[in-house]
């Protein structure tokens, strides 16, 4: 069996990796936007909407410009084979979406930014010939013929890491694929469909080990922690749950206690009986949980793990019109954070996931 026992990190770790501050997690919420993402020909620039059109500049702003940055959700591969988001700092441009797949590409400008233990998803030579957002949210990326030359096991990391990459922007809502220009129903390999698009909704890291009739299930998304070297961060695993729990935060809240699959090399925090005492409470994004003690682990009375805490915001996070998490034991809201600050505030999610290079 899996042993579920708490872990600790380095003080260093923890505090550059996992500070959280204010509503916010990994640090100081940022004040960046996402911005649109480009059309077939217009490309856009970083704040404008897909309405305005944009002047070009020279001289010493092209200059600033070249060396200003912004940070990007690229996802890749890790050690155990799971598609994790990994937020790098991106040359400003005006082809977002045509960057970040050209980021994903092996061999490509991502090398000298890949953590340890990560590697890119797209074939070496992989070229990004255009990328077109439809008005209904869909957006096309066009590869060149390299694209297929991928190993059928990583046939379905490819697509979630693509379709994940690209949805990190507001108005893309799936994603199809062409190659060399033709459409594609089905990816070159190993035929996984694609057809009409694929979206966040088809999951990613899918986990339906145990799982019976998956004609009667649901898919829910949460977050597990993985660990390299002294280091952490979170990875979103897919999981089907009965279509008789009708609530899918409770859902999500269930498949964290009870943890991740055996010999995943992901790990968790939550205490085996650990328990909700009441329904989640939803109200303007935001949802109150009430656990039993169980929720503090081994850690002293009234605080929470930092793994416990931010499993629990991303997780639920993901899901649709929730926008933050408040958190109570036993109908008492005198929880406090591992730095010792009191968790007085609803927590809202980061607005990029694993941010620190390690």
């Amino acid at each position: 069996m899996f042993h579920r026992g708490t872990w600790k990190l380095a003080a260093s770790v923890v505090t550059s990796l996992l500070l959280l501050s204010g509503c916010g997690l990994f640090g100081k919420d940022e004040a960046v936007k996402e911005i649109d993402p480009p059309q077939d020909v217009s490309y856009l620039k970083d704040g404008q909407s897909l309405q305005e059109t944009t002047g070009k500049q020279g001289g010493e702003k092209d200059e600033k410009k070249a060396t200003e940055t912004v940070k990007r959700e690229l996802y890749l591969i890790d050690k155990n084979g799971f598609v994790v988001p990994q937020t790098v700092e991106l040359p400003k441009t005006d082809a977002v979406a045509k960057q970040v797949l050209e980021y994903l590409v092996e061999d490509g400008p991502v090398s000298e930014l890949l953590p340890n233990g990560f590697r890119a998803v797209l074939p070496a030579d992989t070229r990004v010939l255009g990328v077109k957002l439809e008005k209904d949210g869909t957006i096309i990326a066009d590869f060149s013929p390299e694209f297929a030359n991928y190993k059928p096991e990583d046939e379905k990391r490819i697509l979630q890491a693509i379709t994940w990459t690209l949805t990190q922007f507001d108005n893309v809502k799936r994603v199809k694929i062409r190659i060399n220009g033709y459409d594609q129903d089905v990816m070159p390999v190993n035929k996984t469909p694609i057809q009409d698009g694929v979206s966040r909704a088809d999951g990613i890291n899918i986990d339906a080990k145990g799982v019976a009739d998956i004609t009667n299930t649901h898919p829910v998304t949460v977050y597990f922690v993985a660990q390299q070297g002294n280091d952490t961060y979170y990875v979103p695993v897919t999981r089907r749950v009965s279509n008789k729990e009708k609530d899918d935060i409770v859902a999500a809240v269930n498949e964290l206690i009870k943890g991740p699959s055996y010999g995943s090399g992901l790990v968790s925090e939550f205490q085996p009986d650990t328990q909700l005492v009441g329904k989640p409470k939803y109200e303007d994004g935001k949802v109150t949980l009430n656990f039993n003690e169980s929720i503090y682990g081994s850690n002293k009375k009234n605080v929470i793990s930092d793994h416990v805490l931010n499993s629990l915001v991303l997780s639920l996070t993901e899901q649709k019109g929730i926008e933050s998490v408040s958190i109570m034991v036993n109908g008492k809201a005198n929880l406090v954070r591992e730095d010792g600050k009191p968790l007085s505030e609803p927590v809202a999610r980061p607005e990029k996931v694993n941010t620190e290079s390690f």
